[in-house]
This record gives structure tokens, sequence and C-alpha cells, in this order.
């Protein structure tokens, strides 16, 4: 038996906390950890391929919210991992050395079911993109090319940007987000100064 791109994808898929080889392979027991690494060192695993693997699950809903979301995945014991940089960590709560991954949920607002449909790895140094760039650029791929129907986006107050909040107005979408403390904001329609929020 073979390992394939399906059975890492559903893995990805399937996996909330712990996405490691070694967590992998405890759980297929007919695949070792060596196993499993040499399949992914010759193979590219890109957003492209979740979509097509998720595309057939996936339940459209003209009221769905897409969630966009970002997390970093520890990497401080493989610092010379290519893509690992210091960043902060939402989950520890300190800067470390880790993997940034931008991901894109569609959520079904009936059944509750969810599916990650796109992601991007946070790496500015090789494609000079910010993690908003990455969140523009899946917003824009899900209205165009997936054509994926939705009604609100769902976003962590480091997206409550005004470029960010415009491209999803210009789309007619509603959004949710928190808002720091320090943010401008004026709900009189012009009337009154900007405030703090």
């Amino acid at each position: 038996m073979r390992f394939t791109k399906l059975d890492y994808c559903q893995f990805l898929l399937s996996s909330q906390v712990n996405y490691t080889l070694t967590h992998l392979a405890d759980h297929l027991q007919q695949f070792s950890h060596d196993t499993i690494n040499r399949y992914l060192k010759g193979q590219k695993l890109t957003p492209r391929l979740v979509w097509e693997q998720v595309r057939p699950l996936l339940v459209p809903d003209s009221q769905a919210c897409l969630v966009f979301d970002d997390t970093v995945l520890d990497k401080s014991f493989g610092p010379r991992i290519e893509v690992v940089r210091r960043q902060w960590s939402g989950n520890q709560k300190r800067v470390i050395g880790g993997i940034g991954v931008v991901s894109c949920v569609y959520v079904h607002p009936q059944s509750g079911q969810f599916w990650v449909i796109d992601y991007r790895i946070f790496d500015p140094e090789r494609d000079g993109k910010s993690k908003l760039d990455h969140l523009q650029d899946m917003l824009q791929s899900v209205s165009t090319q997936r054509q994926l129907p939705f009604q609100t986006v769902l976003m962590d107050s480091w997206y409550a940007t005004k470029e960010v909040m415009l491209a999803i107005e210009r789309r007619g979408k509603r959004f949710y987000c928190p808002l720091k403390s320090n943010r401008q904001v004026d709900d009189s329609g012009g009337v009154r100064p900007y405030q703090r929020v």
C-alpha cells in the first residue's frame, strides 16, 4: 500500500491540533514516519491540491461564511527549515520560531459543516506578501476563480484594516471582526468626527 496525496490531505483536514508526521504515523499504522517523510520530500502540496480534494465534498450556500485566520506552527526545534521565521504566536502568547499559515475556511450556516478551501504560507522574504495580501488573494480567488457563494466574512482583529474591509464591502458582503481599542470609527455617516472604539 502506498502513501498518497489523498491520505495526507485527509490528515490535514481532520487534524485540529497536531500536524506532525509523527502524529500522522501514529494514526496510520500501515505507514512509518520515514515513509511519510520521504513522500513529502518528493511532493509539492499546493493550495490548489487542497481545493481539488475538498471541492467534491463542499456544500455551497448563498448565506455561507468565509473565515480567515492565521496560525503559527511551532518549529522552535527546526530553525533551519526554509520557511521558519520568528513571529508572534497567539497560542503561546510570545514570539516563536514557526511557520505562519493563513487559511480560508468555508462554513455552511445551517449544517455547521466547514471545509478548509485555501491556505497560504506566510513567507514575506520569498514572495513579498503580508498576511493581509494573502487574505485579499484568497478572497479574490473565492469570488472569481472558485465562484463560491457566501454572504459573510469572519476574521480576527489583525485583518481589520480599511483596505480589507473595503475589499469585502465592494463585493457586497458583510464582515464581522473585533476592533482594537486604538481604531477610529464613524458610525454617524459623517455627521460627527471619527472617535476611538
